[in-house]
């Protein structure tokens, strides 16, 4: 197991690292926020389910499958454009619909599963784990060992980090739930998502 741990200076860096690209704002942390004023459950789980994309792009870093998605240009765009699809999606139906409507007949394991999905389908998160958590894994038998281990490290900042904004956000409810607020939230969510899968799809690689 010590040769797994790495020593604790590494450790420090990483965490400070990790800690910092946590907090910068992305995809992630405005599906999260909007959840969150819905509904608290709904929120959590969101942050649950993108932690779990962050496990996901660790087990596909130590396996090789980032690498993949790097080496071949098909499959990266493949994968790319789903992704984009996907936040466009969400957008549309923000702004259409009452994806993000005030109400308590949320469905907590629906926010979790598009959690998992608003990060797992974003092959630079894959790309960017592949030339992150290397760095600090080092070489060796223990390296992939070491990989999953800083990725369940990750994987459990973010999860406090977008548990608390989960939270921070559902206790504005009482003061954002109104009719015009409500309607503003959609379009602004909706824009922000919309804005973010175009982005992906016209960003290169």
């Amino acid at each position: 197991m010590l040769g797994i741990v790495p020593d604790l200076q590494t450790l420090a860096l990483y965490l400070g690292a990790a800690i910092a690209l946590i907090l910068a704002p992305g995809p992630d942390t405005v599906y999260v926020l909007t959840r969150g004023v819905q509904d608290r459950t709904a929120g959590l789980q969101s942050a649950l389910g993108v932690s779990t994309g962050v496990l996901l792009h660790t087990l596909a870093a130590a396996l090789g499958l980032a690498a993949l998605l790097r080496a071949a240009p098909t499959a990266y765009s493949l994968v790319k454009y789903v992704g984009a699809a996907y936040l466009v999606y969400l957008g549309v139906q923000a702004i259409r619909s009452d994806e993000f409507a005030l109400d308590d007949e949320t469905d907590p394991s629906n926010s979790y599963v598009r959690g998992v999905a608003v990060n797992a389908l974003n092959p630079k998160v894959a790309l960017f784990f592949l030339a992150f958590l290397p760095q600090f894994a080092g070489s060796g038998p223990d390296a992939t060992a070491r990989m999953v281990l800083l990725g369940v490290l990750y994987a459990v900042v973010t999860a406090c980090y977008l548990s608390t904004v989960a939270l921070a956000s559902s206790r504005a409810r009482r003061v954002v739930a109104t009719d015009g607020f409500r309607s503003k939230l959609q379009w602004g969510a909706g824009t922000v998502f919309v804005a973010l899968g175009l982005s992906v799809a016209v960003g290169g690689q």
